[in-house]
């Protein structure tokens, strides 16, 4: 990756107390910001903002202009729905995610998948923009080019997908197609304000952290930011990176963090060691960097395996530790000696069900079957060896 100091040297001179300070620093400034009104299509999510909402294989087809927002959103609702109906709690409309407050049965936000609980926490806030208004505006930088107005989000990508959510997705609500948003010009765009707002918030993610923290460090040292999708190896660039070497930008640069010591900084910088299925697994299931701390001292063919087994059965951090420590891990193909290759790909895949939505599969079965019906068909020969499966494994 390539770096462009002297990009950077505007913005960075432009990263000030004031900018951690106070949360109306960004509507007093008499250099340009102005607030308006704007076309929601002119307004596109960062790349590189460290906050994922989107799952990855969405983001990417979302970022590479494969997807529209709406079609986005869908694929991100569709997930959720599989998620729901394989754990029994199907739903159609996005609204019966929100429950009823007086039902008992409502289902506790504990019991949710984490596809389920990002989409209800966007229904709830596209609900809250619905009663009240859009009353804390996005932040947006002006990336104008040519004639055609754009701008990029810098802080606020929930409430642009809820906004989103809301206009075609929620029945009954009649959109006017703007969101407010506070405008800053090119060369005053900040990931500091961006890192601020989002430690601020909660559901930062331990994996989001380290995305922040890598994002930070790339910057003060140069390093173009780019405007298009990005994979984990962008951010771990800043691996090779540290504190040390930009002493003049590290108090900025933990404040922006939350306030965070020199030691835990590191630490969650390490987390892009993982691999890239860990990441996005501990990403998705929110988990914390005191249980994944030990994981990153391990082989990174066992990473992805080692989450699954702190998601499935709820590992303590001592525990993980032990895991790692105890040299109790098995190389993968031990334990599948005496299995065919077909049989041990054929299980691998079941670990890829929730990112996968059944339009794709139908689409892919048709694309290697070159008809619909012999697509059809194998469907059916692997619903019956599923079904033998079942059978198999609970004795029947």
């Amino acid at each position: 990756m390539t770096r462009k100091r002297e990009a950077n040297t505007g913005m960075l001179a432009s990263v000030t107390a004031e900018m951690l300070g106070g949360a109306d620093f960004e509507i007093v400034d008499d250099g340009g910001v102005r607030v308006e009104r704007i076309l929601l299509e002119m307004v596109r999510p960062d790349p590189a903002q460290p906050r994922r909402i989107l799952p990855e294989r969405v983001y990417q087809a979302f970022h590479n202009s494969r997807l529209t927002p709406t079609q986005a959103l869908r694929e991100l609702i569709q997930t959720a729905q599989i998620a729901a109906r394989q754990n029994g709690r199907p739903f159609g409309n996005v609204l019966e995610l929100l429950g009823n407050s007086e039902d008992e049965k409502e289902i506790e936000s504990s019991t949710l998948s984490p596809e389920e609980a990002l989409v209800r926490d966007l229904v709830n806030l596209a609900m809250t923009i619905r009663d009240d208004g859009q009353v804390n505006p996005l932040t947006v930088v002006d990336v104008t080019q040519g004639v055609t107005r754009q701008y990029r989000i810098e802080t606020g990508e929930r409430r642009y997908w809820a906004t989103w959510l809301l206009r075609d997705f929620i029945p009954g609500y009649e959109s006017d197609g703007l969101i407010p948003c506070i405008i800053i010009p090119a060369e005053k765009s900040s990931p500091f304000r961006q890192a601020r707002e989002n430690t601020a918030r909660a559901g930062l993610s331990a994996i989001a952290m380290a995305r922040q923290a890598a994002l930070l460090l790339l910057t003060v040292h140069g390093y173009e930011i780019p405007a298009y999708a990005v994979d984990n190896d962008f951010y771990r660039q800043a691996l090779e990176l540290d504190l040390r070497n930009r002493r003049d930008y590290t108090d900025i640069i933990l404040s922006a963090m939350g306030g965070i010591k020199r030691a835990q900084f590191s630490h969650i910088k390490n987390l892009l060691r993982l691999s890239d299925e860990a990441l996005e697994l501990a990403d998705r299931h929110a988990i914390e960097e005191g249980r994944l701390r030990p994981i990153v001292n391990v082989a990174t063919q066992y990473h992805a395996e080692i989450v699954r087994q702190i998601v499935d059965f709820h590992l303590t951090a001592r525990q993980v530790k032990e895991l790692c420590e105890s040299g109790g891990i098995q190389e993968p193909h031990d334990a599948t000696d005496d299995l065919s290759p077909s049989a041990v790909k054929l299980a691998k895949l079941t670990q890829k069900i929730t990112v996968t939505t059944p339009q794709e599969l139908a689409q892919a079965l048709i694309r290697q079957e070159g008809e619909p019906s012999i697509a059809l068909a194998r469907l059916h020969a692997m619903r019956k060896l599923v079904s033998d499966a079942e059978k198999y494994l609970t004795g029947d």
